[in-house]
C-alpha cells in the first residue's frame, strides 16, 4: 500500500497529458475544500448560537437542577440535600418552589411563579439581571416581588408603585365553593421591588419571583418543593456533578445541566444545526462527484503507465490500490484545506467579528458568534474523508472488473 500511496501522490501532483484531469482534480480539491469550510463555520455559528443564550440565562438559571421524574414535589426532609451541600464541587443547593398562579394588577395574567430563598443571590446570581429597582426579597415590614420586564408590562405593574400585585393560586385541598368561588383561592399581596429582564421571552413574560416561605403558603407546600437548584465550582465539571448525582438520587430524579433547563429551545437549536449539517453532506457529497470524473480520466490518460507497471511485475490489486489512493488523496487534500480555512475563519470571526447581525445596537450582539468545537471538526472530517473513500471506490472498481481482478 506504501508504495500505491507514493505513485498515486506522484499522480496528483505532476503534469498530467491532458490539462483537463489537471483543472478536474483541482475543481476536486477546492469543492471539497469550501464545504469542508462551510461545514466548520456553520455548525460553529449554531454552537456560538447556543453558548450566547446559554450565557444570557446564566444569571437566572443553576448549573444543576433536580426535578421529580414523575409527580409535582420533591420531599424536601430527605438527608441526601445535606449530604450534596458537603461535597466539594457544589457551592450552593436550595429548595425551590415553581407553581402557576393568576397576577393581577390594573390587568390580570397568568405567570409561573418561583419561590426563592433570601440567600438566593449567593448561588445564582439574579440581580444581574435586574432591569429597575433593587434586588429585594423581603424587609422588615413585607415581601416582594420580582416580575420579568413582560409580566410587569402586560400587567401594567412597576417598581415602587403605590399598590401591590394580587396573586391568586386554587387551594391545593377542599372542594370548590361554588356559591363564593373566592374561598377556593388562596390570595397573597406583594410590592414589586424590581424588574428583571434576560431578553428572553420564555421567562420575561412569564416568571415572576417570591420569597419561598411565602411560596410555600401560597401554594401549600409545606415541607416539599418542587426542584432543588445547584451551582457549582467553576472549574469542575457539570457532567461529572450530574453523574454524581444520577449514582445517588437512582431513577426517583431527572437531573438537568443548563442547556437541558431551556430543553425546547435548544432542542430547536440541534435539530436545526444537524438538519443544515445533513444538507451541506448532500452537496458535498455532489462535490466529491467530481472524484469520480477525475479518476476515470486519470484511468484512460495512464494505460500505457498501468501497462508498463504490469510488465514490470506490478499485480492488479496494486494498480487498482494506486487510483484508490489518488481519491484518497483528494479527498485528504480538500479536508485538509477545508479544516485549515474553516478554523481561521471562525477564529477571525471571533476575534474581529467580519460578518455582522446588523446595524449596531439593534441585536445583542454585534456579530455572528462563533464556538469551535472539536466533536463537530471530527465530524465533518470523518464524514468527508468517508465520502471521497466511496467516490474513489467507484472509479476503482471498474478498473478492477476491466483488469479481471
Amino acid at each position: 500500500m506504501r508504495l500505491a500511496l507514493r505513485i498515486a501522490s506522484r499522480y496528483l501532483f505532476s503534469k498530467k497529458s491532458h490539462s483537463a484531469i489537471n483543472i478536474i482534480s483541482m475543481i476536486s480539491v477546492c469543492g471539497v475544500a469550501i464545504i469542508t469550510a462551510a461545514l466548520i463555520c456553520t455548525l460553529s455559528v449554531y454552537n456560538g448560537f447556543s453558548q450566547l443564550i446559554g450565557s444570557l440565562l446564566s444569571d437566572i438559571q443553576p448549573d444543576v437542577k433536580i426535578l421529580p421524574a414523575s409527580g409535582k414535589t420533591i420531599d424536601g426532609m430527605l438527608p441526601v440535600w445535606e449530604e450534596i451541600a458537603t461535597w466539594d464541587e457544589v457551592t450552593y443547593i436550595t429548595p425551590v418552589i415553581e407553581d402557576i398562579a393568576l397576577a393581577v394588577y390594573d390587568r390580570q395574567q397568568p405567570v409561573n411563579v418561583k419561590g426563592i430563598p433570601d440567600d438566593y443571590n449567593e448561588g445564582i446570581p439574579l440581580s444581574n439581571a435586574i432591569l429597575s429597582g433593587d434586588y429585594v426579597l423581603r424587609d422588615e415590614v413585607t415581601s416582594y416581588a420580582i416580575p420579568g420586564a413582560g409580566v410587569a408590562s402586560r400587567i401594567e405593574a412597576g417598581v415602587n408603585y403605590s399598590r401591590p400585585i394580587e396573586l391568586y393560586a386554587p387551594r391545593r385541598y377542599g372542594r370548590v365553593n361554588l356559591a363564593n368561588p373566592t374561598t377556593s383561592f388562596v390570595t397573597q399581596r406583594f410590592y414589586v421591588s424590581s424588574v428583571f429582564f434576560t431578553n428572553q421571552a420564555e421567562y420575561d413574560d412569564n416568571l415572576v419571583y417570591i420569597p419561598l416561605d411565602d411560596a410555600r403558603t401560597l401554594f401549600d407546600y409545606p415541607t416539599e418543593a418542587t426542584a432543588y437548584e445547584i451551582s457549582t465550582q467553576d472549574e469542575v465539571s457539570t457532567q461529572r456533578v450530574i453523574e454524581k448525582l444520577c449514582k445517588i438520587l437512582g431513577e426517583q430524579y431527572v437531573v438537568q445541566d443548563r442547556l437541558m433547563q431551556s430543553g425546547e429551545l435548544f432542542r430547536w437549536i440541534q435539530i436545526e444545526k444537524w438538519i443544515t449539517f445533513l444538507i451541506l453532506a448532500f452537496i458535498l457529497l455532489i462535490a466529491t462527484f467530481n472524484i469520480v470524473g477525475s479518476l476515470t480520466m486519470l484511468i484512460v490518460d495512464k494505460q500505457d503507465d498501468i501497462a508498463t507497471l504490469r510488465k514490470l511485475g506490478a499485480n492488479d490489486s496494486l494498480i487498482t490500490n494506486i487510483f484508490m489512493a489518488e481519491g484518497w488523496l483528494i479527498s485528504m487534500l480538500g479536508a485538509l484545506s477545508g479544516l485549515v480555512i474553516g478554523v481561521l475563519l471562525c477564529w477571525l470571526q471571533q476575534e474581529y467579528g467580519l460578518l455582522r447581525l446588523g446595524n449596531s445596537g439593534a441585536f445583542i450582539v454585534d456579530a455572528y458568534p462563533v464556538q469551535l468545537q472539536w466533536f463537530d471538526t471530527t465530524v465533518v472530517t470523518l464524514v468527508v474523508l468517508l465520502l471521497g473513500a466511496v467516490t474513489a471506490g467507484y472509479p476503482a472498481k471498474i478498473l478492477r472488473r476491466k483488469l479481471g481482478v
